[in-house]
Protein backbone atom coordinates (compact mmCIF):
# COMPACT_ATOMS: atom_id res chain seq x y z
CA UNK A 1 0.00 0.00 0.00
CA UNK A 2 0.95 3.32 -0.68
CA UNK A 3 -0.04 7.19 -0.46
CA UNK A 4 -2.91 8.91 1.33
CA UNK A 5 -5.91 7.92 3.08
CA UNK A 6 -9.31 8.90 1.45
CA UNK A 7 -12.04 10.96 3.75
CA UNK A 8 -15.47 11.36 2.80
CA UNK A 9 -15.98 8.36 -0.20
CA UNK A 10 -18.92 7.03 -0.63
CA UNK A 11 -18.47 4.90 -4.17
CA UNK A 12 -15.52 2.88 -5.15
CA UNK A 13 -15.85 2.33 -8.96
CA UNK A 14 -13.20 -0.46 -10.95
CA UNK A 15 -11.93 -1.42 -13.53
CA UNK A 16 -12.64 -4.85 -14.54
CA UNK A 17 -9.91 -6.89 -16.03
CA UNK A 18 -6.84 -7.25 -14.35
CA UNK A 19 -8.40 -5.38 -11.36
CA UNK A 20 -11.77 -7.17 -10.02
CA UNK A 21 -11.15 -10.30 -12.61
CA UNK A 22 -7.74 -12.85 -14.15
CA UNK A 23 -9.77 -12.76 -17.66
CA UNK A 24 -6.13 -12.77 -18.97
CA UNK A 25 -6.33 -17.36 -19.23
CA UNK A 26 -9.67 -16.81 -21.35
CA UNK A 27 -8.30 -13.73 -23.66
CA UNK A 28 -5.08 -15.27 -24.30
CA UNK A 29 -6.01 -19.02 -25.01
CA UNK A 30 -8.49 -17.06 -27.56
CA UNK A 31 -5.59 -15.36 -29.16
CA UNK A 32 -3.68 -17.86 -29.12
CA UNK A 33 -5.97 -20.38 -31.18
CA UNK A 34 -6.16 -17.92 -34.05
CA UNK A 35 -1.97 -18.87 -33.81
CA UNK A 36 -2.15 -22.35 -33.75
CA UNK A 37 -5.31 -22.56 -36.23
CA UNK A 38 -2.34 -21.21 -38.34
CA UNK A 39 0.34 -23.25 -37.95
CA UNK A 40 1.70 -20.82 -35.29
CA UNK A 41 3.66 -22.31 -32.46
CA UNK A 42 1.44 -21.85 -28.87
CA UNK A 43 2.79 -18.77 -26.70
CA UNK A 44 3.23 -19.68 -22.78
CA UNK A 45 0.10 -17.24 -20.59
CA UNK A 46 2.88 -15.25 -19.75
CA UNK A 47 3.61 -13.46 -23.00
CA UNK A 48 -0.14 -12.96 -22.90
CA UNK A 49 -0.74 -11.48 -19.25
CA UNK A 50 0.82 -8.40 -18.98
CA UNK A 51 -1.21 -6.72 -22.41
CA UNK A 52 -4.70 -8.43 -21.41
CA UNK A 53 -5.97 -5.14 -20.10
CA UNK A 54 -5.60 -3.45 -23.45
CA UNK A 55 -8.11 -6.71 -24.86
CA UNK A 56 -7.99 -7.47 -28.59
CA UNK A 57 -5.60 -4.85 -29.19
CA UNK A 58 -3.38 -6.19 -26.89
CA UNK A 59 -3.53 -9.99 -27.49
CA UNK A 60 -3.16 -9.32 -31.38
CA UNK A 61 -0.13 -7.64 -30.60
CA UNK A 62 1.25 -10.49 -28.50
CA UNK A 63 0.38 -12.98 -31.16
CA UNK A 64 0.92 -12.04 -34.44
CA UNK A 65 2.60 -8.81 -33.33
CA UNK A 66 0.05 -6.69 -34.96
CA UNK A 67 -0.90 -3.38 -34.23
CA UNK A 68 -4.12 -1.25 -35.09
CA UNK A 69 -3.25 -0.09 -38.19
CA UNK A 70 -2.44 -3.53 -39.83
CA UNK A 71 -4.75 -4.09 -43.04
CA UNK A 72 -6.18 -7.28 -41.76
CA UNK A 73 -5.99 -5.62 -38.04
CA UNK A 74 -10.09 -5.51 -38.29
CA UNK A 75 -10.47 -9.08 -39.64
CA UNK A 76 -8.07 -10.29 -37.42
CA UNK A 77 -10.01 -8.76 -34.28
CA UNK A 78 -13.11 -9.97 -35.10
CA UNK A 79 -11.92 -13.21 -35.16
CA UNK A 80 -10.66 -12.90 -31.57
CA UNK A 81 -13.79 -11.32 -30.84
CA UNK A 82 -15.70 -14.66 -31.57
CA UNK A 83 -12.99 -17.14 -30.16
CA UNK A 84 -13.24 -14.98 -26.73
CA UNK A 85 -17.20 -15.06 -26.91
CA UNK A 86 -16.33 -18.93 -27.39
CA UNK A 87 -14.68 -19.01 -23.84
CA UNK A 88 -15.97 -16.36 -21.93
CA UNK A 89 -15.78 -18.12 -18.55
CA UNK A 90 -13.96 -20.97 -18.92
CA UNK A 91 -11.17 -19.79 -16.94
CA UNK A 92 -11.51 -16.19 -15.72
CA UNK A 93 -12.36 -15.88 -11.86
CA UNK A 94 -11.99 -12.91 -9.27
CA UNK A 95 -8.85 -12.25 -8.18
CA UNK A 96 -8.18 -13.59 -4.44
CA UNK A 97 -9.53 -10.98 -1.79
CA UNK A 98 -11.70 -9.28 -4.44
CA UNK A 99 -15.28 -10.66 -3.31
CA UNK A 100 -14.17 -10.04 0.76
CA UNK A 101 -13.14 -6.53 -0.10
CA UNK A 102 -16.52 -6.02 -1.90
CA UNK A 103 -17.86 -7.14 0.78
CA UNK A 104 -16.05 -4.79 3.37
CA UNK A 105 -16.99 -1.63 1.26
CA UNK A 106 -20.92 -2.63 1.51
CA UNK A 107 -20.43 -3.26 5.18
CA UNK A 108 -18.99 0.52 5.57
CA UNK A 109 -22.17 1.63 3.37
CA UNK A 110 -20.22 2.42 0.23
CA UNK A 111 -21.80 1.84 -3.26
CA UNK A 112 -19.07 0.18 -5.66
CA UNK A 113 -20.01 -0.14 -9.25
CA UNK A 114 -17.30 -1.17 -12.44
CA UNK A 115 -16.65 1.31 -15.24
CA UNK A 116 -14.35 -0.93 -17.80
CA UNK A 117 -13.18 -0.57 -21.91
CA UNK A 118 -14.70 -4.06 -22.38
CA UNK A 119 -17.56 -3.88 -24.91
CA UNK A 120 -20.96 -4.74 -23.80
CA UNK A 121 -20.72 -7.41 -26.20
CA UNK A 122 -18.71 -9.09 -23.37
CA UNK A 123 -19.14 -7.17 -19.98
CA UNK A 124 -22.96 -8.27 -19.88
CA UNK A 125 -22.74 -11.70 -20.29
CA UNK A 126 -19.72 -12.27 -17.95
CA UNK A 127 -21.03 -10.19 -15.44
CA UNK A 128 -24.15 -11.53 -15.32
CA UNK A 129 -22.14 -14.94 -14.71
CA UNK A 130 -20.19 -14.31 -11.49
CA UNK A 131 -22.53 -13.80 -8.89
CA UNK A 132 -19.87 -11.47 -7.68
CA UNK A 133 -21.55 -8.42 -9.72
CA UNK A 134 -24.78 -8.93 -8.04
CA UNK A 135 -24.02 -6.64 -5.42
CA UNK A 136 -22.66 -3.64 -7.95
CA UNK A 137 -24.67 -0.90 -8.61
CA UNK A 138 -23.58 0.49 -11.85
CA UNK A 139 -21.65 -1.11 -14.82
CA UNK A 140 -20.20 0.89 -17.48
CA UNK A 141 -18.59 -0.54 -20.83
CA UNK A 142 -16.72 1.05 -23.09
CA UNK A 143 -19.57 1.09 -25.65
CA UNK A 144 -21.49 2.80 -22.97
CA UNK A 145 -20.86 6.29 -24.03
CA UNK A 146 -19.48 8.06 -26.95
CA UNK A 147 -15.72 7.78 -25.57
CA UNK A 148 -13.41 5.24 -23.85
CA UNK A 149 -11.24 5.40 -21.22
CA UNK A 150 -8.86 8.03 -20.75
CA UNK A 151 -12.14 9.99 -21.72
CA UNK A 152 -13.40 10.74 -18.05
CA UNK A 153 -16.86 10.32 -19.80
CA UNK A 154 -17.64 6.52 -18.73
CA UNK A 155 -16.46 7.78 -15.37
CA UNK A 156 -18.97 11.05 -15.19
CA UNK A 157 -21.71 8.54 -16.40
CA UNK A 158 -20.93 6.35 -13.75
CA UNK A 159 -21.08 8.73 -11.02
CA UNK A 160 -23.93 9.91 -11.93
CA UNK A 161 -25.85 6.93 -11.60
CA UNK A 162 -24.71 6.84 -8.76
CA UNK A 163 -26.27 10.05 -7.92
CA UNK A 164 -22.76 10.84 -6.29
CA UNK A 165 -20.45 13.69 -6.79
CA UNK A 166 -16.75 12.55 -8.81
CA UNK A 167 -15.21 14.17 -5.97
CA UNK A 168 -16.91 11.70 -3.71
CA UNK A 169 -15.56 8.47 -5.89
CA UNK A 170 -12.36 6.41 -5.98
CA UNK A 171 -11.30 4.87 -9.09
CA UNK A 172 -9.27 1.43 -9.03
CA UNK A 173 -7.35 0.51 -11.69
CA UNK A 174 -4.28 -1.38 -13.26
CA UNK A 175 -3.48 0.73 -16.28
CA UNK A 176 -2.50 4.21 -16.82
CA UNK A 177 -5.88 5.06 -18.67
CA UNK A 178 -7.99 4.09 -15.61
CA UNK A 179 -5.40 6.64 -13.56
CA UNK A 180 -5.80 9.61 -16.19
CA UNK A 181 -9.47 8.77 -16.76
CA UNK A 182 -9.77 9.14 -13.03
CA UNK A 183 -8.21 12.15 -12.59
CA UNK A 184 -10.01 13.66 -15.42
CA UNK A 185 -13.19 12.97 -14.17
CA UNK A 186 -12.38 14.92 -10.73
CA UNK A 187 -12.01 11.51 -8.80
CA UNK A 188 -9.22 10.00 -6.51
CA UNK A 189 -7.16 7.00 -8.04
CA UNK A 190 -5.79 4.05 -6.87
CA UNK A 191 -3.58 2.04 -9.19
CA UNK A 192 -3.66 -1.60 -8.92
CA UNK A 193 -0.15 -3.51 -8.49
CA UNK A 194 -1.36 -6.65 -8.67
CA UNK A 195 -2.99 -6.27 -12.20
CA UNK A 196 -2.24 -6.61 -15.34
CA UNK A 197 -0.20 -3.08 -15.70
CA UNK A 198 1.68 -3.04 -18.99
CA UNK A 199 4.55 -4.44 -20.24
CA UNK A 200 7.52 -2.28 -18.63
CA UNK A 201 4.89 -0.26 -16.49
CA UNK A 202 6.44 2.45 -14.60
CA UNK A 203 3.40 2.71 -12.15
CA UNK A 204 5.09 5.62 -9.90
CA UNK A 205 4.68 7.73 -13.23
CA UNK A 206 1.13 7.65 -13.19
CA UNK A 207 0.29 10.21 -10.59
CA UNK A 208 -1.81 7.87 -8.97
CA UNK A 209 -3.49 9.23 -5.70
CA UNK A 210 -2.53 5.54 -4.24
CA UNK A 211 -0.93 2.35 -4.68
CA UNK A 212 -2.01 -1.20 -3.38
CA UNK A 213 -0.70 -4.61 -4.17
CA UNK A 214 -3.98 -6.39 -3.22
CA UNK A 215 -7.41 -6.19 -3.13
CA UNK A 216 -7.56 -5.82 0.81
CA UNK A 217 -5.18 -3.10 0.78
CA UNK A 218 -8.14 -0.67 -0.57
CA UNK A 219 -9.42 -1.13 2.70
CA UNK A 220 -6.59 0.68 4.82
CA UNK A 221 -6.59 3.22 2.53
CA UNK A 222 -10.35 4.20 3.27
CA UNK A 223 -11.35 6.21 6.71
CA UNK A 224 -14.65 4.85 8.09
CA UNK A 225 -17.54 6.89 7.31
Amino acid sequence: MKGRVFSGIRAVLFDLDGTLIDSAPDLGAAADLMRTGRGLHALPLERYRPLAGSGARGMLQVAFDMSPEHLDYEAHKEEFFVHYEACLMQRTRAFPEVSEMLDALMQRGLTWGVVTNKSQRFTTPLTRAMPLFDTAKTIISGDTTPHAKPHPAPLLEAARRLSRPSAMCLYVGDDERDIAAGRAAGMQTVAARYGYLGLGADVSRWNADAEVTSPMGLLKLLELP
